[in-house]
C-alpha cells in the first residue's frame, strides 16, 4: 500500500498545481477563484499528508492505510464538491462536509498510528 499512497499523493499534488494554474489563468470571477483556491490549498496539504502516510506505512500498520484511504476519499469529496460549486455552480449537498470530516478522521488515524507504533 505504501507505493499506492505515495503515488496518489503525487497525483493529488500535481493536480493541485494544475488547478492553481488554471484558476490563475482561466477563472475571471474573483469569488469563484477564491473558493476554488481554498480547495487547492486543502488539496496541496493533503497531498503531503498522503506522501507522509506512504512513508510511514511500513511502520504504522493498518491505521495508516485507513488514514490514507480517508485522505483520498476526503479529498475527492471535499475538494470535488468545492470545485463543482465554485467552477460549475453545482451544489453537491453534504458532500463537502462529509469530505472534510473524512480529512479530519484521516489526521486522527495517522496520529493514532504514530502513538500505537510508539509502544
Amino acid at each position: 500500500m505504501q507505493r499506492l499512497w505515495i503515488g496518489l499523493g503525487a497525483l493529488a499534488g500535481v493536480s493541485a498545481v494544475a488547478m492553481a494554474a488554471a484558476l490563475a489563468h482561466l477563472v475571471r470571477d474573483p469569488a469563484a477563484a477564491e473558493m476554488a483556491g481554498r480547495a487547492v490549498q486543502m488539496q496541496g496539504w493533503h497531498a503531503l499528508a498522503l506522501l507522509a502516510a506512504g512513508l510511514w506505512a511500513p511502520r504504522g500498520g493498518r491505521l495508516v492505510d485507513l488514514a490514507a484511504a480517508a485522505f483520498v476519499l476526503g479529498l475527492l469529496g471535499f475538494c470535488g464538491a468545492v470545485y463543482a460549486r465554485a467552477l460549475g455552480g453545482l451544489n453537491l449537498g453534504t458532500l463537502a462536509p462529509i469530505g472534510g470530516s473524512l480529512l479530519m478522521l484521516g489526521w486522527l488515524l495517522l496520529g493514532a498510528s504514530a502513538l500505537r507504533g510508539a509502544r
